[in-house]
């Protein structure tokens, strides 16, 4: 084989790689890119708009779980 007919086979795999920095680049400035620009700008980051799940505890309001099981089954246990 000569350098002519191995260079598309050399370029393949090269813009492959070169698709793949791309598209991981692209996903790494969508989650963060915010933060680098802030950064890079010399601000603070400004505060995520997450909307969590919040989740109330009611244990003051709950009755004391009582412990019904028998003696054979503590016994089996």
């Amino acid at each position: 084989m000569t350098a002519a007919m191995l260079a598309p086979l050399g370029t393949l795999p090269f813009l492959a790689t070169l698709w793949l920095l791309i598209v991981l680049g692209a996903k790494l400035f969508e989650e963060s890119g915010g933060k680098i620009a802030a950064a890079l700008k010399g601000m603070p980051p400004k505060p995520a708009n997450d909307v969590g799940v919040r989740s109330r505890t009611r244990s003051a309001n709950r009755a004391p779980v009582t412990i019904r099981a028998s003696v054979e089954w503590r016994a089996a246990a």
